[in-house]
């Protein structure tokens, strides 16, 4: 089947608008992605994801676009206006929904959830969902995560309520070390007083509709709260009152099946001792 690249939205984000430019100076000057690449020096792949826009140039790229091109500092320009927008358009109004929220109630199954990440888990985490991404779009989007962080030990802090599956203990990322440095930063979040974390334990089984997934219920200031539900290739955001309903019963299901915040901190505690005794030994 023929390949078709993505329809492009210029008017609608300073991202979409980059890669609207790159795709239309390329067609203009007759390159395919790979020449342009070859051209450039680049990644044939990062391309076709700044075209897209789903990441952002790195490494002066903005600079040799205009070189390539003879655009007068157009892509520089427009690199600056587009890195202020850290989140690809995918993920924009759910994490515009997150920076509003009075309330944050997750369930994760697969990791820990972005707003409780270490930056080295965080970058071991990113480079498995991008294999192929370069060291400075990895930095670019651990720097994205961070950011959100700062909410939560901002003066009015949202209250969060985290439920994390057993697995997220057990499944290594990246080094014991790292896993250690994360049991430990999951411990010291649980002594806030907007943060409460629970642990979904193995024995509580795994017949609940949102296995595998993650289930996410936002509840703005002054608006009605809102469901994000998300699986490994799709998120999706329901507003709808029925559907929002679903996913409050749903998340409220998975808090009664996990263990008290009490007994959850002992878990993430001997899990954090376990990962301590997997280190290499000093030599």
């Amino acid at each position: 089947m023929l390949f078709q690249p993505r329809e492009l939205q210029p008017d609608r984000s300073a991202r979409d608008l980059l890669g609207f430019e790159i795709r239309r100076h390329r067609e203009k000057a007759g390159m395919s992605l790979r020449q342009l690449a070859e051209v450039l020096n680049y990644s044939k792949s990062h391309l076709a994801r700044m075209e897209a826009a789903e990441t952002l140039p790195y490494d002066g790229l903005a600079s040799s676009l205009d070189a390539c091109f003879g655009t007068d500092g157009l892509f520089a320009r427009l690199h600056e206006l587009a890195r202020r927008e850290p989140f690809p358009g995918k993920y924009r109004r759910v994490i515009e929904i997150e920076s509003r929220a009075v309330a944050i109630e997750s369930y994760v199954s697969a990791t820990v959830h972005g707003l409780l990440q270490t930056p080295e888990f965080a970058d071991r985490w990113l480079r498995c969902g991008h294999p192929d991404a370069p060291d400075g779009e990895i930095a670019s989007l651990v720097e994205a995560r961070l950011d959100r962080q700062t909410r939560l030990s901002a003066p009015r802090p949202p209250r969060c309520w985290f439920i994390l599956d057993e697995t997220v203990l057990r499944r290594r990322v990246g080094t014991p070390e790292v896993m250690r440095q994360q049991m430990e930063r999951l411990l010291e979040r649980t002594a806030r007083p907007n943060i409460t974390i629970q642990i979904l334990p193995f024995s509580a089984g795994g017949e609940h509709p949102d296995l595998g997934g993650s289930l996410t219920l936002f509840t703005p200031p002054d608006d009605p709260q809102v469901a994000y539900v998300e699986g490994s290739r799709f998120g999706t955001i329901i507003e709808d009152r029925d559907g929002v309903a679903k996913r409050r019963q749903s998340y409220d299901l998975l808090r009664a099946m996990a263990l008290s915040p009490y007994d959850s901190e002992a878990m993430i505690r001997a899990a954090m001792e376990d990962w301590k005794a997997c280190r290499p030994p000093r030599t």
